[in-house]
């Protein structure tokens, strides 16, 4: 291959617009991510997500490539700069236009559920809220709800709460003297946290205590209301076993938790929660 056949292969012309579906996109409009079946674990936990088209282009060979960012992509959230991670290309059969009557009704429509996963995938069954939300995010909800994997990321939880979401879901490991995989619903009483003073010395940049991130957020001004607990009693909370992921009865009870999420969601868009029976 000689230099001129090299730079024909790097070479994309940009797109001003591109119909798909019988609907003309461009770049700023939204769409539903779809991608195609038998894809890696990245795919899985895109399906379903909602982004934003940052650019049309035409390879060398005349296939379309849409260059999108996710609407709940943390750095687009805080206003960072975006770098080439935030940035994922589909085809055009991968993605679904949001019309414009859509594209209008859900940018007036702040969402009102914040579904956050917590937890650290190297510490053992700590790692249940994340594995939930990821599988969570495959599910179709209404624009009204934000499903996320915060991690051990207490100040993006923190800052996240400061938006006054009506509902916020904490998915998290939650020892309690259960069995193990036992699958609970709280509300924390989060009415009157008595501070005497600033309670960031008590967040750990590197790890996430769901309680203290509360403090913080209400700190800082967060109107808490609505907070629920999604809770897993864990079997191990460590790598003391060289335990790498979830035990087996935590495993088990992730889909179970996701069924639940599914339930209590649907249930307050619906006006029926709080309520007795889930």
């Amino acid at each position: 291959m000689n230099e001129w056949e090299w730079h024909l292969v790097e070479d994309k012309t940009p797109v001003d617009v591109l119909e798909i579906a019988g609907v003309q996109v461009k770049a700023g409009d939204r769409v539903r991510l779809h991608p195609r079946e038998g894809g890696d674990v990245l795919d899985i936990a895109l399906a379903g997500q909602n982004a934003t088209i940052e650019a049309l282009e035409q390879d060398y060979e005349g296939k379309f490539h849409i260059c999108v960012v996710l609407d709940n992509d943390p750095g687009r959230d805080m206003g960072l700069l975006r770098q080439p991670g935030h940035r994922f290309f589909f085809d055009p059969a991968e993605v679904e236009p949001l019309t414009n009557q859509n594209n209008a009704k859900q940018a007036m429509q702040k969402p009102s559920i914040l579904v956050a996963g917590i937890g650290n995938i190297f510490l053992g069954d700590d790692g249940f809220g994340v594995e939930v939300v990821r599988r969570l995010s495959a599910r179709q909800f209404p624009a009204g709800v934000r499903v996320v994997d915060f991690g051990i990321r207490g100040f993006d939880l923190a800052y996240a709460l400061q938006d006054g979401y009506k509902t916020t879901i904490l998915v998290d490991a939650f020892p309690h003297g259960q069995e193990p995989g036992t699958i609970s619903i709280l509300e924390p009483d989060v009415g009157d946290f008595g501070f005497e003073e600033t309670p960031q010395a008590g967040v750990d940049t590197h790890g996430m205590n769901p309680l203290n991130v509360l403090r913080m957020a209400a700190y800082m001004g967060a109107p808490l209301k609505g907070i629920l607990l999604v809770g897993c009693e864990p079997a191990t909370l460590g790598p003391d076993e060289g335990l790498m992921g979830l035990s087996a009865p935590v495993e088990k009870a992730v889909n179970e938790a996701v069924d639940l999420l599914e339930s209590v969601i649907n249930k307050i868009l619906a006006g029926n929660w709080p309520t007795t029976e889930v």
